[in-house]
């Protein structure tokens, strides 16, 4: 087993998809997590035992990303958390994955929906990091995840994509304003991936797997173990220089 990176990440949403494969593939290469999950407890619970068992800390947090009221309490609970599990003042990383799908055509879209989208993908990313920056280490990685859907067009994903924009945007002043702390902040920009995403639509549905795998130059719809792995690379100390960057990590999609 690597240990290239033995620090602390917080991957937010890890209890399923591709937070789930991001925590675990990063303890495979050495590291303690914190995941969030929403509700289901019993899915973060299995991770953090998955992760257990490789012989690494994990701990599973309640996080509602869309609700910024709560981003003072939960920073209140991670500080305990890595005083009493880790004897630690702060963490080293932060992935910014936790979010949701909502199909609509622009002409369709509700408001309910588009506020939702915004306060999960972006208002929650924006203040979350907030809350947690006076936690997070100084020479530590943030990376926040965006989607192959900001380069290459899909009806009906068009307030999902353009927030994922704005946090595109917002990693790149995360990187300048955090510089000086020598936090490197970098965007993943995964395609269409086989998770329960959207309803599972990439996943189960063959229609629409094919539609984004015909898009694809390596043939196939995308999996969590072509984006977990990826991500806990980029943690690494390989990538110390890799800063204010957009990732897509589709396998060619749309080219």
């Amino acid at each position: 087993m690597s240990t290239d990176i033995n620090k602390i990440t917080i991957v937010t949403g890890a209890s399923r998809g591709l937070g789930r494969n991001t925590a675990l593939s990063i303890a495979r290469k050495g590291g303690d997590v914190i995941i969030t999950y929403h509700s289901r407890s019993d899915e973060a619970q299995a991770v953090v035992a998955e992760i257990t068992a490789m012989g690494r800390k994990a701990l599973a947090l309640q996080l509602d990303v869309g609700n910024s009221a709560g981003f003072a309490a939960f920073a209140d609970k991670v500080r305990t958390a890595l005083r009493d599990h880790s004897q630690r003042e702060s963490f080293d990383h932060l992935v910014n994955n936790a979010g949701h799908g909502d199909y609509a055509l622009i002409a369709e879209t509700t408001e309910a929906q588009f506020d939702g989208l915004v306060n999960v993908h972006f208002k929650g990313v924006y203040f979350l990091t907030q809350a947690l920056l006076p936690l997070l280490a100084d020479g530590g990685r943030i990376v926040n995840l965006s989607t192959g859907l900001t380069r290459v067009s899909y009806p009906g994903y068009a307030a999902y994509a353009a927030v994922k924009a704005a946090v595109e945007m917002l990693s790149v002043y995360m990187a300048k304003e955090l510089g000086s702390r020598g936090i490197a902040v970098n965007t993943v920009a995964p395609g269409a991936i086989e998770t329960d995403f959207g309803g599972g639509a990439v996943r189960d549905n063959p229609e629409v797997n094919k539609i984004f795998a015909d898009m694809t130059a390596l043939g196939r719809a995308g999996l969590p173990d072509d984006i977990g792995p990826m991500i806990a690379s980029l943690l690494s100390a390989d990538n110390r220089w890799v800063n204010a960057q957009r990732i897509e990590v589709s396998g060619g999609q749309g080219i």
